[in-house]
């Protein structure tokens, strides 16, 4: 999955000369949290995020007349305030290099550049929903977290195991264990119960089941290996 095929295309923009209350209304009115900012050839120059806006106006114990504050307010534009140095990915960025971009940087947004021209734009929102589609947290099923021993064959078994018992894999992910020579699955599961599914995994030499639990939207009840 690359960034060109779940980013927001076109994306809401500001120019340098937008002031703070315009950004503002934007961001609430679309209900966004950042807004890319281009100068007046349309390249992208900076951008700018809910939270620069929030700390950019006046503290709620200020001694100014609310009078006073529109006006200065109206007075600060995107380029006083705006992130300059803005990190940026391309359409076919793979979408986990995104997200570790994003961890790393501790940013909530990238905007998408195509030869130098924004064309689009990925949050950590976009990512969350990826996330869900990848663990299969709006589907039916038994999610199933095995601890498993870091070995060529190991998935083909589990998978097979699940096959053989007449499961359906819904979703798998893998996550890292508690130490480099083990791994985690979690699997969400469909078309078997919950006790069959477990007792098959059981049955694995070297496999070691952590939590199971019925998934039947839009909870998960508590589980127990």
């Amino acid at each position: 999955m690359l960034v060109g095929e779940r980013m927001t295309k076109r994306p809401i923009t500001v120019t340098e000369d937008t002031s703070l209350p315009e950004a503002l209304e934007l961001m609430r009115q679309n209900r966004i949290r950042r807004l890319p900012v281009l100068d007046k050839h349309g390249n992208l120059v900076g951008i700018v995020t809910e939270l620069d806006l929030l700390k950019a106006s006046p503290s709620p114990a200020t001694t100014l007349s609310i009078y006073e504050i529109p006006y200065l307010l109206s007075k600060i534009k995107m380029r006083d305030i705006m992130t300059r140095n803005v990190i940026t990915v391309t359409e076919d960025t793979p979408i986990e290099e995104a997200a570790r971009i994003m961890a790393d940087n501790k940013i909530g947004g990238l905007p998408v550049m195509r030869d130098g021209r924004l064309v689009g734009i990925i949050t950590e929102t976009d990512i969350f929903k990826i996330l869900l589609e990848l663990f299969g947290a709006r589907q039916k099923g038994i999610r199933l977290t095995l601890l498993v021993p870091e070995q060529k064959g190991i998935l083909a078994k589990v998978t097979g195991k699940i096959a053989e018992i007449g499961g359906n894999i819904v979703s798998l992910g893998t996550a890292l264990g508690e130490d480099p020579t083990t791994s985690m699955l979690i699997l969400r599961v469909s078309e078997v119960s919950e006790e069959e599914l477990v007792g098959a995994m059981k049955s694995l030499e070297g496999v070691q089941v952590l939590d199971s639990r019925l998934c039947e939207l839009p909870t998960c009840g508590v589980g127990a290996a």
